[in-house]
């Protein structure tokens, strides 16, 4: 009996650091894990302020310019939440541009990405482009006092389009989310933003030489201070009591 407790110890002591280095080794969470955590989420009473900007810019090689941007803001004197779309445009040189001959292919499998998901594709040379999402929260602040905001009102279901600088823009509000876009003159290229249904879109299609592409897109959230009380807090700790092991 007391050999085979023995060898039962021995076998036991000599397994022990093989799995304990196992168990304690980091690993990699994937999205399904990810999502069933606690934690990630703001009450509504939390929020005093939600604001949302996009804009597309594109300079050619000429110097001609095009912007279109839209902004949203949303607080709690909000009525019916509203986007505003501007359009800029400004004349370059007036240098001769060669048209773009440059020929990208594929792709299609980037309109259905889930999250956000950037792209550039380039045929040609000298070009630079930029795709930029940002998120900023700002804690125990308040909302924004006398924000205005200008520009043509975009109605839901509804686009606006037209001819600038540096070529067609066009911005829509569809199916529950908004898209942004500039086709460039000469055969340049595009640039297209797209936001709704948890995703974020950007991509830029650079045909052309010599050309600037800017996507940004900009999240703005204010959020109150914590305004849980007392009797709030001691309710959590004791929840918390419940959990602790007997004796720790």
């Amino acid at each position: 009996m007391n050999t085979f407790r023995w060898l039962t110890a021995m076998c036991l002591a000599a397994a022990l650091p093989a799995y304990a280095s196992s168990a304690f080794k980091p690993i990699e969470m994937n999205d399904s894990q990810l999502a069933e955590l606690r934690g990630r989420f703001v009450m509504p009473g939390r929020i005093v302020s939600f604001g949302l900007v996009m804009s597309t810019t594109w300079t050619n090689a000429a110097g001609d310019t095009s912007t279109v941007a839209a902004n949203m803001h949303i607080d709690a004197s909000t009525v019916t939440p509203q986007f505003y779309v501007q359009t800029t445009s400004t004349a370059g040189t007036g240098t001769s541009r060669p048209t773009g001959s440059g020929t990208v292919i594929g792709g299609a499998g980037l309109g259905s990405g889930k999250g956000v998901t950037q792209s550039v594709r380039a045929a040609g040379d000298g070009n630079s482009a930029y795709n930029n999402v940002g998120i900023n929260v700002t804690e125990n602040g308040l909302a924004p006092a006398n924000l205005m905001q200008s520009g043509q009102v975009l109605v839901a279901g509804g686009s606006i389009a037209g001819n600038s600088a540096a070529g067609r823009v066009s911005i829509s509000a569809n199916h529950g989310g908004l898209q942004m876009a500039i086709q460039a003159n000469g055969n340049q290229g595009n640039a297209v933003q797209q936001i709704g249904g948890g995703n974020v879109l950007q991509g830029t299609v650079l045909q052309g030489n010599g050309n600037f592409v800017n996507n940004m897109t900009q999240l703005n959230v204010v959020l109150g201070s914590n305004t849980l009380n007392n009797a709030a807090l001691n309710c959590n700790l004791d929840q918390l009591k419940g959990l602790r092991a007997p004796g720790y």
